[in-house]
């Protein structure tokens, strides 16, 4: 008999930023690391003779849990990858919703019709992930391994193995990053033990990282992005700066000449919910800096700071940059907001106010895709 724990990664990006990642490599989140070691402990103690892993960067790094305090190698299979989600990639759920509301409810509710050009089927999908997974128990037959994949991939294949077909996909329930679920083989018989466990993220030692969490709504669309017009839309730009000038706290007035000056030459988004502006970002000059963040008086503490710091990501990734900086005012709003979101003092800028950091590279450890060290 084989005994094979399936695994879904830590919390990543997308998961936080409310972007459809797929197979965009994604890193993990401050908490999706805490996740990771929680995993750790939960395996100390039970015999692994084997790790594989899809191979995207979230997977690999989750699977870090395990083979790195074994002693094992790292096995990466494609086939054991996220969903391709065609021209959603990188995309946020708001924009997605938005856009294409079809096929958004068919992608929840009725995958058997969901169509996105460039995109997998979810019977594709099935069949890759579950041949992976025949294949990984005969290679190891009387042995214990850890196979790390991902949340749409592991519903589809404990649904299938519990007899629920693709068109009852939604009748099942959703795993937790890290989840842990339980399969055993014998011959040709795959047959699943439990499902979807998440113990290790109750204990008291993760918890009492934990800290009250909100985001936008049950099913979570967020927020859609654009670039702002200024000439268009210069009263909101207006508002939005003059109430994160008043948050600062900085004794002085509201200049808006300067805050429009300011303003030429860097890239400022506009994040809306369902049609109406609810905060902005601005980058630039230099690379990742965040000149500018707010979100409007009444829309606060709802979850869609966050994702402001999501398209800052995206922004600096695409310029090539690995962190993002920022100089809130000190012990205001916005330096609370900062440090919930990940950034740490990196030195202080010549009006005093503290700089403030966020890595956001890639570890190279975690980057390898499938080759000599693929299992199969």
């Amino acid at each position: 008999m084989t005994s094979i724990y399936l695994i879904r990664h830590a919390e990543a990006e997308g998961n936080l930023y409310r972007i459809a990642q797929g197979q965009y490599d994604s890193i993990l989140t401050d908490r999706g690391w805490r996740q990771v070691r929680a995993l750790e402990r939960r395996f100390a103690d039970i015999r692994i003779d084997a790790v594989y892993s899809s191979d995207l960067y979230r997977t690999c790094a989750t699977a870090s849990a395990i083979y790195k305090p074994k002693g094992l190698p790292l096995r990466r299979v494609r086939e054991l990858r996220e969903i391709c989600v065609g021209d959603w990639e990188q995309r946020t759920w708001g924009d997605i919703y938005r856009r294409d509301p079809v096929q958004m409810e068919n992608f929840s509710l009725h995958p058997e019709r969901w169509q996105v050009p460039g995109a997998e089927t979810p019977r594709q999908v099935l069949d890759r992930a579950l041949a992976a997974i025949r294949e990984i128990a005969g290679s190891n037959e009387g042995r214990t391994v850890a196979v790390f994949s991902h949340g749409y991939v592991i519903r589809l294949t404990l649904a299938a193995l519990q007899g629920y077909t693709v068109e009852q996909l939604a009748r099942t329930p959703v795993g937790d990053n890290t989840a842990v679920s339980l399969l055993e083989t014998e011959g040709d018989s795959l047959r699943v033990v439990f499902r979807d466990d998440n113990s290790h993220l109750q204990t008291p030692e993760f918890l009492a990282g934990e800290k009250a969490r909100k985001r936008a709504n049950g099913v979570e669309p967020g927020l859609w992005f654009e670039p702002l017009r200024r000439q268009e839309q210069a009263e909101l730009f207006e508002k939005l700066a003059a109430e994160a000038w008043k948050d600062a706290g900085a004794g002085r007035a509201f200049d808006r000449e300067r805050l429009l000056a300011d303003a030429a030459g860097r890239c400022t988004l506009v994040g809306y919910l369902d049609g109406e502006p609810v905060g902005l970002i601005q980058l630039g000059p230099e690379t990742g800096w965040i000149s500018l963040a707010c979100i409007r008086a009444d829309c606060r503490k709802r979850g869609f700071g966050v994702q402001l710091i999501g398209q800052a990501v995206q922004h600096t990734r695409l310029q090539g940059g690995e962190r993002l900086s920022a100089a809130p005012a000190a012990g205001g709003p916005a330096e609370r907001f900062f440090r919930d979101c990940g950034f740490a003092p990196a030195g202080a800028a010549e009006d005093g106010r503290v700089i403030l950091v966020k890595e956001i590279g890639y570890d190279p450890e975690f980057l390898g895709k499938c080759g000599e060290n693929a299992p199969l």
